[in-house]
């Protein structure tokens, strides 16, 4: 099991495996053990992999927001003296991403947008924040929202994918409930056509809770961008389907490696 470190703005991560830098960005109510099944890239790759503000062992609860999550990986990037890294974001991690991107597109090699969104309608917004907050509110405080996460973000119910699913989703409350309503006000319509790094944009075929049209709206903007649909998955892709996932991701940064 890897150690966590600590950064100095007071941000747990991981750090450990050999070559070019790659940022793995955990989702909503995630730690970053969310990221188990990846941690093999770290014989091609050097990992970083942090806990987001007021998630998993980090204890800041102030502030939460896109904008500051951003930040947050900056901050922590510019620390290790890293100038330039593939920055690879799961879900609410895919617009911490983005927002890496609109603030520090010089710090990105590229970009990798996984089950993720860019923008959230009105309609949607009031569905899944107003409608069904107290629903939230009453899970998360009984403790009851780990099964029912589990069955709504997976395509298949087996007992291990729960169980592996549930032991990197530990949402607190007040975070969870902050960073969703964060994540509903999230809008880069006018970013995307600006991205200019090689960027790989991957759905799940079954996903119910970001169905896959919303990363093909995100592929149709990037330009030159590259979209792949994980048959048989659910929104945890890089859970569901380990191997193809990470098949995925070595092919896509072995073809973007810095070349010297």
């Amino acid at each position: 099991m890897e150690k966590s470190k600590v950064s100095k703005s007071g941000i747990p991560f991981l750090h450990f495996g050999n070559g070019e830098p790659l940022v793995l960005i955990h989702g909503l109510g995630e730690e970053k053990g969310g990221w188990e099944n990846q941690y093999e890239l770290a014989d091609q790759y050097e990992l970083i992999i942090p806990d987001l503000g007021g998630h998993g062992s980090c204890n800041k609860s102030d502030g939460i927001s896109i904008q500051n999550f951003a930040a947050d990986v900056i901050e922590l990037l510019k620390e290790l003296g890293i100038e330039s890294a593939h920055i690879a974001g799961f879900s609410m991690g895919g617009v911490v991403a983005q927002e890496i991107y609109r603030h520090a597109p010089d710090l990105c090699r590229s970009l990798l947008l996984i089950s993720t969104f860019h923008v959230c309608p009105k309609i949607l917004r009031k569905k899944i924040y107003k409608s069904k907050k107290a629903k939230f509110e009453k899970l998360l405080s009984t403790g009851g929202q780990g099964e029912y996460a589990a069955k709504l973000a997976l395509y298949s119910w087996r007992e291990e994918n729960i169980n592996n699913f549930t032991k990197s989703f530990q949402p607190k409350p007040h975070i969870f409930l902050s960073s969703l309503k964060a994540c509903l006000n999230v809008d880069n319509t006018s970013l995307l056509p600006t991205v200019s790094v090689p960027t790989l944009i991957i759905g799940g075929q079954y996903d119910s809770i970001l169905p896959v049209h919303l990363q093909l709206w995100i592929h149709k903007l990037i330009p030159h961008s590259e979209f792949t649909i994980l048959r048989n998955t659910g929104h945890i892709t890089k859970l569901e389907a380990k191997e193809r996932f990470n098949y995925l991701v070595r092919n896509f940064l072995n073809r973007h490696k810095l070349v010297i």
